[in-house]
């Protein structure tokens, strides 16, 4: 999200002293003693000069005492806003209205003036957490650096998925009631379990869905915020991620153990917990899901447009025809996906929340994630270069003759 030389990141410490990235130094080599400390009375500690965007980081915390950490960067979706100076609409998904917060606007200054730094101060003044810089970038604060990160990651990914799916087609954003619903979904008054055990098998598990999650980060189909991962265990029992822990980040200990429809004691699963427990229920063949928001996918789960996986062979063999479903079609209670999941529809969209995957190995519905993404993002390429034009009946029809009867 950030250039060799773009971009700057700083943390106020607890004695008032900012620690801040040096200017005109490689981002991807920085080290420890690369940072450079300006303490409260101006003195500079390091072997470089500090970033040449720190008096608007300065400027924030003077501005916002309970902030502690700012991120300042120019990724290209979100520059893309900036330019047609516009601010993205974070309707766009659920969760991102709460990660993001109202996002302010700051218009144009000199980078690294005095004035520019007034200008996105008093916008921070105003209670935002997050600044669009006209023609020039965003800038994000946060509580604590991983905070900040994932406002930044959450805000530059609605833009990104505004963006697919202005080529495709029309974006639809969720209402105000419809994001609170969602953010009632998660289980906290769901069953504990005491009778927790972790024998190999289930440790092998807890790893191998670590793994995955982070795969799935490198790869752009998951971000901090949003995405979950569940494993069938022994039975109908299973182990799934938790919620408010950062994606990438996600340890072993930190999976949530799921025996008889409840929880693993001291934890809080995630929001989809009873869809994935009344998926396994219902559908012995389905040994693991991954339900997530990959930003071309996204483009067709936003605008309605049908995501015709007819583009080449490999797609429709490992997805066949994906159906985009309702937004709340995954609240619980609500028996729609369990009842259409099968061995010919292994994949649903959910408008305006995620794409659900399963299969039986996770490796296997990891694989047909990925392709699905690179299907989307196939469409959503070739949308300027004109009409696409799908595998036909007959030819489907042999593939599914030769590849899956």
């Amino acid at each position: 999200m950030t250039t060799t030389s773009g971009g700057n990141i700083s943390i106020l410490d607890d004695n008032g002293d900012i620690w801040v990235t040096p200017s005109a130094i490689d981002k991807g080599s920085l080290t420890e003693k690369d940072i450079i400390c300006v303490k409260r009375n101006g003195t500079i500690i390091g072997s470089h000069k500090p970033s040449s965007e720190y008096p608007f980081h300065k400027a924030i915390y003077e501005a916002r005492p309970d902030i502690k950490a700012v991120i300042h960067a120019h990724p290209p979706a979100l520059v893309s806003f900036s330019i047609v100076r516009q601010i993205p609409n974070t309707n766009i998904i659920p969760q991102a209205k709460y990660v993001c917060g109202p996002i302010g606007y700051a218009p144009y200054e000199l980078p690294g003036s005095v004035e520019l730094g007034e200008k996105i101060a008093t916008e921070f003044e105003k209670g935002y957490m997050a600044v669009i810089m006209e023609n020039h970038g965003t800038v994000l604060g946060g509580s604590d650096l991983l905070d900040a990160y994932s406002r930044f990651e959450t805000l530059e990914f609605c833009a990104r998925t505004i963006i697919n799916a202005s080529a495709i087609g029309t974006p639809v954003y969720l209402t105000d009631e419809q994001i609170d619903i969602f953010e009632k979904q998660v289980p906290h008054d769901v069953p504990r379990n005491s009778d927790v055990s972790f024998p190999p098998d289930e440790l092998a598990i807890r790893e191998e869905i670590c793994q995955i999650v982070r795969r799935a980060c490198d790869q752009g189909l998951m971000i901090s915020s949003y995405g979950t991962v569940s494993v069938r265990w022994r039975k109908n029992d299973f182990l799934i991620t938790p919620p408010h822990v950062a994606r990438w980040d996600i340890q072993p200990e930190d999976i949530v153990q799921i025996k008889n429809s409840q929880a693993e004691m001291g934890k809080t699963p995630s929001r989809s917990m009873y869809l994935h427990d009344k998926i396994y229920r219902d559908n012995p063949r389905i040994n693991s899901i991954i339900h997530t928001q990959p930003p071309n996918l996204m483009a067709f789960g936003t605008t309605g447009v049908k995501f015709d996986v007819r583009t080449i062979p490999e797609s429709w063999i490992f997805l066949q025809d994906v159906p985009c479903l309702p937004f709340g079609s995954h609240f619980r209670g609500n028996d729609t996906i369990p009842a259409l999941l099968s061995q010919k529809i292994p994949a649903v969209l959910i408008a305006n929340d995620a794409f659900l995957v399963t299969g039986d190995k996770l490796l296997q519905t990891f694989d047909r994630l990925e392709v699905a993404e690179f299907s989307a993002k196939s469409i959503v390429l070739a949308a300027p270069l004109g009409q696409m034009v799908p595998i036909s009946d007959d030819q489907v029809e042999d593939l599914r003759e030769k590849f899956l009867d």
